[in-house]
């Protein structure tokens, strides 16, 4: 793609980066075929190819008012999809960031658009006011129908039920490995919003890791990524986030040496992974940050490398495991067989679901913020999965579990199955369904 920035306008950073993204991109379209959000509407400007092209035109045109390309930048879900098809290694990713930044300094948001971002950002990202947010959230669902729409599309988000609230992650503590001395140390991202919604992911995660002998550091201090604040556009709250979650880890790897930095929740392991670019440069986050980022895996990662352990085979034999892409694992990360092998390893007969490239609709914040484009995406996954008739869903994110809840068979993080395969509990979705069955 031609660009034609100014020499002056190239000495601005968030400009000289898009100048060479750009320059990349060969517009060839094979971007539109996977992306999601073009899919539903059709309209080239909500593709990747469209989008690049606003980008380019709102950061050439100092005077160009952000409000046409910051509305079809809202609605890339950044599932990154067309990543994975380009053939020309468009880094599409960083593209967004620094269009969204730019359209956001020259548009003024809705009254409602910016009280939804507020509340996300100043709740999600705290697990304590996250539970309080989704309590309220889900008290209030019955009632949503006669609520604003930007509070509707909240309140769908929320859970069908309130779990207990998770306690890892409250204090510093080490969980030690059965057997002593520890075949490796991990440090793990206890999450927000996924210690309020799902207590079971985590658990499952430590039963597992100690199993096969590895210790597990949670520090209060990580508390969030900093995705949820960043994909909304607040920078400062992401920065802060990050800066205390890196500055946790690289201490803790200091004291003690880190194999690794786990994380079970694959959106904020596409945030953790980005943070040697996003801090590069930076005088005094810089190593620390490009050193957490190069320990960091997602948990089906570290077990692939690592060794699954001794695996009970009469519990998944007969079993059949439709697998879900989370697309910030799929395509964020690039890990595509690995959750699958493991799924296989343990025995389960592990089938694909057609179209598993698109997204499910769920991409952090989005099902909350664009809930009309996040509804049509779920309703087509919800049919891809059920279509594949399969006993158990397995996914390796929390929002993809939140947002297909309603499929036919019950659905659970990756690592819940293979925990329960290698001698850890059954998980209580498992144990409900095959309660009715009986």
């Amino acid at each position: 793609m031609q660009t034609q920035f100014t020499p002056e306008q190239l000495t601005h950073p968030d400009i000289a980066a898009a100048d060479a993204i750009l320059r990349k991109c060969v517009h060839c379209g094979f971007c539109t075929a996977t992306c999601p959000t073009f899919v539903l509407t059709g309209d080239e400007r909500d593709s990747p190819r469209g989008r690049i092209w606003l980008i380019r035109d709102l950061l050439e045109n100092d005077d160009m008012p952000g409000d046409v390309a910051g509305h079809h930048l809202d609605r890339c879900l950044t599932c990154l999809s067309c990543t994975s098809t380009c053939p020309s290694g468009v880094d599409y990713m960083h593209l967004v960031d620094i269009g969204r930044r730019h359209a956001d300094q020259r548009r003024q948001r809705g009254v409602m658009d910016r009280l939804s971002r507020w509340l996300l950002v100043s709740t999600l990202p705290y697990a304590k006011r996250a539970y309080v947010m989704l309590m309220l959230g889900w008290l209030a669902k019955p009632f949503r129908g006669v609520m604003p729409k930007a509070i509707r599309g909240m309140l769908a988000a929320a859970p069908k039920s309130m779990p207990r609230f998770d306690p890892v992650g409250a204090d510093d503590q080490v969980f030690h490995a059965q057997a002593q001395p520890p075949k490796a140390r991990v440090a793990l991202l206890a999450g927000c919003a996924q210690r309020a919604m799902n207590p079971e992911i985590n658990a499952a995660t430590i039963r597992l890791l100690n199993r096969l002998g590895v210790d597990v550091v949670v520090q209060k201090q990580a508390y969030c990524c900093g995705g949820v604040a960043h994909h909304t556009g607040d920078e400062t709250a992401a920065e802060k986030a990050m800066m205390a979650t890196i500055s946790a880890w690289a201490n803790a790897d200091r004291q003690n040496a880190l194999d690794a930095v786990i994380i079970n929740t694959s959106g904020c392991g596409t945030t953790v992974k980005d943070y040697g670019h996003h801090f590069a440069g930076h005088p005094t986050m810089a190593a620390d940050a490009k050193r957490i980022s190069e320990k960091a895996m997602d948990i089906t990662e570290f077990l692939d490398r690592y060794g699954l352990g001794d695996v009970d085979l009469e519990r998944s034999q007969g079993l059949t495991v439709a697998y879900h892409a989370a697309c910030s694992l799929l395509h964020g990360q690039k890990i595509k067989s690995a959750p699958k092998d493991l799924l296989r390893r343990a025995g389960f007969d592990v089938r694909d679901i057609a179209e598993s490239h698109l997204c499910c609709g769920s991409a952090g914040t989005y099902n909350a913020l664009q809930p009309d484009l996040a509804a049509g995406l779920k309703a087509r996954k919800l049919k891809a999965i059920n279509a594949a008739k399969a006993d158990i869903v397995a996914a390796g994110n929390l929002g993809c579990i939140n947002q297909l809840a309603e499929s036919q068979a019950p659905i659970v993080h990756t690592v819940q199955l293979l925990d329960w395969a290698t001698g850890g509990p059954k998980p209580k979705e498992l144990a409900q369904r095959i309660s009715r069955e009986n």
